[in-house]
């Protein structure tokens, strides 16, 4: 008497899991990558060769519009703009508990260096370093 089985391994699995999770990682990394950037601001930064290895924890950008020859001074990138008359107290405020406090400058391509070294006097004022953020060139 001969037994058979009716039973048959079939060599093929279903890829329906593993793009299930190459879905959710690719929109993990998008939602994440949105966060990275401290710069919320559209700004034109100057090119530059050099690199810095200081890490800034805050950051004054500079915003200018040349239509009507205005600027605008944002901190850590808030869509809000602060009165140049109240940076040094906000910057006083932030990097008050910092054992190395330091700063980056993020300054549109098209402003005066007027307006980028009236900011870099109150880190002089202060004992603050500063950072000049640039595109690489």
């Amino acid at each position: 008497m001969a037994l058979k089985r009716t039973t048959k391994v079939e060599p093929n699995f279903s890829m329906s899991s593993m793009t299930d999770i190459v879905f959710l990682l690719l929109i993990f990394f998008l939602v994440t990558s949105t966060l990275v950037n401290p710069n919320a601001l559209k700004l034109l930064l100057p090119k530059s060769t050099g690199q810095v290895s200081a890490k800034a924890t805050v950051s004054v950008s500079i915003k200018h519009y040349p239509e009507t020859g205005t600027f605008t001074y944002h901190i850590n990138g808030d869509e809000q703009p602060v009165p140049f008359r109240e940076i040094e107290g906000d910057l006083e405020e932030l990097l008050m508990d910092e054992p190395d406090p330091t700063f980056s400058i993020y300054a549109d391509e098209t402003v005066p260096i007027k307006e980028v070294v009236a900011v870099m006097n109150i880190a002089k004022r202060n004992h603050y370093k500063v950072i000049m953020a640039t595109r690489p060139e």
